[in-house]
């Protein structure tokens, strides 16, 4: 398959470990527990790359994203700036990433991310009580739905906003969930990660082609987030009906 199939998924891996290292300095603690295997390049190619404050040897929009990550950290802003920073770049990538493969599909599976991250900002902010101009900060260009159009309403909005696409089941839930204090948002995010497992379920029908390939690298991917779901449930001590509320769809 393209090479550039396996890294848009290898991706997010990369600007976690950019996240952790880049709060570890900030604070000054060790981040190697946070940092996860996965991505383009291995967690002790980035940890080095960026302790010698060398990035030369990756990608434009991931070495501009950590520089500018880092500014805003050291600049004494909060921390969540930085991450804000490094999502815009992580998507910004994937986006140009599936354009250059030329799949259809691909940039659909895309905007269906972005559109799902914007949904969960949404409802975030309103929860927080946050208005249209912090939103406009974290919200993500290129999705099925204009980010003009979820600044310009209001939490209860979502679920007319997202009725016609594959979202609408989670943006339901979502509007129920925007006053402060108005429940849990477990549901509500698997919801979201239900429907991008729909858009993918997709790809068993195409026996050739991208598709196939980009099912079978989300169902490994959500193989592996399940297995991780378990084990934190476990070690936190949550009961199996608790465990099993959080697990997401599979793809089967």
């Amino acid at each position: 398959p393209d090479k550039r199939l396996v890294e848009l998924f290898q991706m997010k891996y990369d600007y976690h470990n950019a996240k952790a290292l880049v709060k570890g300095a900030a604070v000054g603690a060790d981040a190697d527990r946070l940092l996860m295997e996965g991505g383009r390049w291995s967690a002790a190619q980035v940890k080095e790359a960026f302790q010698r404050d060398s990035l030369r040897e990756f990608t434009g929009p991931f070495r501009r994203a950590v520089v500018q990550a880092r500014e805003t950290l050291n600049g004494g802003n909060d921390p969540q700036l930085a991450d804000f920073v490094l999502d815009r770049a992580y998507f910004a990538e994937m986006a140009e990433t599936a354009r250059a493969v030329g799949s259809p599909f691909l940039e659909g599976y895309v905007r269906l991310l972005i559109d799902a991250a914007n949904l969960r900002s949404a409802v975030r902010c309103a929860r927080m009580g946050k208005g249209s101009d912090f939103l406009s900060q974290v919200l993500l260009p290129g999705g099925n739905v204009e980010v003009h159009v979820l600044t310009s309403g209001k939490g209860n909005d979502l679920a007319a906003v997202f009725r016609a696409g594959p979202l609408s089941d989670a943006a339901a839930a979502g509007a129920a969930l925007t006053a402060p204090g108005s429940g849990e948002l477990t549901a509500f995010e698997r919801l979201c990660d239900d429907a991008v497992m729909g858009y993918l379920a997709q790809a068993r029908r195409i026996p050739f082609g991208e598709q196939a390939v980009v099912g079978y690298l989300y169902a490994r991917e959500a193989e592996f987030t399940a297995i991780r779901t378990i084990l934190s449930g476990r070690m936190a001590g949550l009961d199996a009906d608790t465990i099993r509320e959080r697990l997401r769809e599979a793809y089967v």
